[in-house]
């Protein structure tokens, strides 16, 4: 019962943190709407393409499904292909990249808010929190596109590995020295790979730096400029590096190849997305646990909140007021609170509007299926974000992620240390158009 009374708090936290207006924290000014030519009535059909990979796109296809059976005469349907491979769909959901490119071009999209005010329909979500990526937002921050797959880095724990060597999951590190001391624990008792990281920029340098409360772009005149080179930056880099070199770390990659690793087996402990839980626990032979990720308890503040990124869903610009009817009618479908509890257990995605969370709170699913929600939600809401901690379109551009990966990869191979491969990874971005 502790638990949830816990998550009960939680997310009534969250649900206050989230509705607070703070300003969000924008690189640049979005491109306008495409406006809409003139309207026809006719509807055959949506195509709706995804990017959420195969197990949250079959759960995607159920909630299509769902909503078909109430809505026969313009049904929505999922095809399997980009977004940019022929004519432009009706709805998609894009990563944060291909979200780069489609805002690149000319304005190839219709305003979420609009299609929703235009048809009568009802948009109740959560006032867009800082700590959420401002991408799916306009100047003024209403919703342009619906950020349907939010999430945020959490631990993962083997609870077999660690019962091995005698650690308790139930009481996992709360710290960094905590976790030091259990990785090495592991070491000792034959665990090659004691710890691993998925998508090592985000959760090492973007979500550390929130959590810590430091900043990772500063304003330079005009202009904001990438700000990863503080002293807990190189810090905790330092000290991944240090674990790297004594078979404390290991490093697979840029993107999620890392959670292979740790359904397999082989790694005992891994940070990665909140959202993954619902896969790992289906290809994981072994039981698993959550926790949030450590913190530096030397450092002031800390921990402060960590942050939200994901996928959006956009409507595309020039469809019939029929289409755009049925679109609207299937955003309120998602939003409703039984769809969403279906969609955090299936996904692991975070809850979408007030009604999401209460419904949340009141499922017994929060007992095993939901507590990687649990873990997400207690975190982003840890404390009110500041502008240190909110996100921020510029850390988030894929260039400058390729950039701190790179430099981090030379910290990884030894070829520089944590000072000087931050320092080139600022001045690098500050290169860019």
């Amino acid at each position: 019962m502790k638990s949830i009374r816990n998550f009960t708090q939680a997310l009534t936290l969250v649900g206050a943190c989230l509705l607070v207006s703070t300003p969000i924290v924008q690189a640049k000014t979005p491109r306008p709407a495409a406006k809409s030519p003139p309207p026809t009535e006719r509807c055959d059909g949506i195509e709706f393409t995804q990017a959420l990979g195969q197990y949250n796109g079959a759960a995607l296809g159920e909630l299509v499904s769902r909503f078909n059976e109430t809505n026969k005469t313009c049904p929505i349907q999922i095809t399997d292909r980009t977004w940019s491979d022929g004519k432009l769909p009706g709805m998609m959901i894009l990563s944060e990249g291909d979200e780069e490119k489609f805002l690149a071009g000319p304005p190839r999209y219709r305003p979420l808010h609009e299609v929703m005010k235009t048809a009568g329909q009802p948009l109740v979500t959560l006032r867009p929190p800082t700590m959420m990526t401002p991408m799916p937002l306009d100047a003024q921050g209403r919703l342009r596109a619906l950020p349907v797959a939010l999430s945020t880095p959490i631990l993962y724990i083997n609870q077999e590995a660690f019962r091995r060597v005698g650690l308790n999951s139930d009481q996992p590190p709360q710290t960094w020295f905590d976790l030091q001391q259990a990785l090495g624990q592991l070491i000792d008792n034959g665990v090659r790979c004691p710890y691993t990281v998925a998508e090592p920029s985000r959760v090492m340098i973007e979500n550390t730096s929130a959590w810590h409360n430091e900043p990772t772009v500063t304003r330079r005149g005009k202009s904001d400029g990438l700000s990863i080179n503080g002293m807990l930056q190189i810090k905790h880099v330092a000290l991944m590096a240090s674990w790297v070199r004594s078979n404390y770390l290991h490093i697979f990659g840029r993107g999620a190849e890392a959670q292979q690793h740790f359904t397999s087996g082989e790694c005992a402990v891994i940070a990665a997305s909140s959202a993954s839980l619902p896969e790992i626990r289906r290809t994981a032979r072994f039981p698993v646990a959550v926790a949030g990720l450590p913190y530096h308890d030397d450092y002031p503040g800390a921990p402060q909140n960590t942050l939200l990124d994901g996928s959006s869903l956009w409507i595309a610009a020039g469809r019939s007021p029929a289409e755009y009817k049925t679109i609207a009618k299937f955003v309120r479908f998602w939003l409703e609170p039984e769809n969403q509890v279906a969609w955090q257990k299936q996904t692991g995605f975070l809850p979408l509007n007030r009604a999401g969370i209460a419904a949340a709170r009141e499922s017994e699913l929060l007992k095993d299926e939901l507590d990687g929600v649990r873990v997400a939600i207690a975190q982003v809401a840890h404390k009110p974000p500041t502008a240190a901690s909110s996100s921020n379109l510029l850390i988030a551009k894929t260039s400058v992620r390729e950039i701190v990966e790179e430099e981090l990869e030379a910290v990884w191979a030894d070829r520089k240390p944590a000072k000087e491969a931050l320092d080139t990874a600022v001045t690098r971005a500050s290169a860019l158009p």
